[in-house]
């Protein structure tokens, strides 16, 4: 039974103060951990897009696994992750994931190449009733459901994973980078089955590089660097332009679209690695004082959040 999590309810999904570690080996037996995700906060609520925006590496997919339960054997997660309001923890997420909590991954090779399109989308939990209004939902023939993914084109084969994802009625639905290799015309139309499903009421995490995809669908837009989130802001903020953002790293990517003058932002290039701390921006920022380099918490500021202590 779905959980209630309606208009009055909290967040479906709340991120509080996550972070995670690695353990490696080096020579001979001698372990190392590092720090990999760090300090990440982050709420959707029902009936919301959040974009989670960065460059490969920063961390966006490595939050999509935490959600799920997913990390590898050698992690270390810490902080809370809770579901409609309630910790999600492993039990609960044995029975959650597939049916209220969807994946859509980022590859389309996730399908499986031996099985019928029609059996993948109906699952473990569907009807075949429940496949075919799903297929057809996005314009998906009947007929689909009896060819294999080699068959498909590649905006058919994304239509396809968003079907399966919608198969349970999941209320919390992951999109992890979802619209690589397509045109534009096709980029569009994922987009808009995104929106229509945050309009009929689900939540999406929607895990992009594509800063102008998120600035069209999203709600709200999660800057991620250096796996740790440097800005939340509403995507109107995005829409007004740069000066309407908090922190310099996010006005870069605002002006690095080519609708804005493809600026690369200069030397403002983040340092990144383990051995980093205080402000990834210190050794390129004319603004950089000893506050910068200590420990900097992500704080509000004009009706969103940054991670910069000279943000005004």
């Amino acid at each position: 039974m779905m959980e209630n999590c309606g208009d009055t309810a909290p967040p479906v999904l709340s991120v509080d103060r996550i972070s995670i570690r690695f353990r490696q080996y080096e020579a001979g037996w001698k372990q190392r951990e590092f720090t990999v995700m760090q300090d990440i906060s982050l709420a959707i609520d029902a009936g919301q897009i959040v974009a989670v925006v960065g460059a490969s590496g920063s961390g966006k997919s490595l939050l999509a696994h935490a959600v799920l339960g997913i990390l590898p054997g050698n992690a270390q997660m810490g902080g809370t992750i809770r579901y409609c309001g309630q910790a999600l923890t492993e039990e609960r997420l044995a029975v959650l994931r597939g049916r209220e909590i969807a994946l859509i991954p980022q590859a389309v090779t996730y399908l499986d190449p031996t099985m019928k399109i029609g059996r993948q989308v109906q699952g473990l939990y569907g009807s075949l009733a429940e496949q075919r209004q799903a297929l057809a939902r996005y314009g998906l023939a009947d007929g689909i459901a009896g060819q294999y993914p080699f068959s498909l084109s590649g905006g058919m084969a994304r239509r396809v994973l968003i079907a399966t994802a919608v198969m349970g009625q999941a209320r919390l639905i992951i999109a992890d980078e979802p619209t690589p290799g397509l045109d534009q015309q096709a980029t569009a139309e994922v987009a808009g089955h995104f929106r229509s499903l945050a309009d009929e009421g689900r939540a999406v995490m929607l895990i992009t590089h594509e800063l102008d995809l998120a600035c069209r669908i999203a709600d709200k837009i999660a800057v991620f660097c250096g796996g740790t989130i440097l800005e939340i802001a509403a995507a109107d903020d995005f829409r007004q332009g740069a000066e309407a953002l908090r922190h310099p790293y996010s006005r870069a990517l605002w002006q690095a679209l080519p609708q804005n003058g493809f600026h690369s932002g200069g030397n403002f290039k983040p340092a990144v690695g383990p051995e980093v701390s205080g402000c990834l921006f210190a050794d390129c920022c004319q603004e950089k004082s000893e506050a910068c380099l200590g420990e900097i918490k992500l704080r509000q500021l004009r009706n969103g959040m940054v991670r910069c202590v000279h943000a005004t």
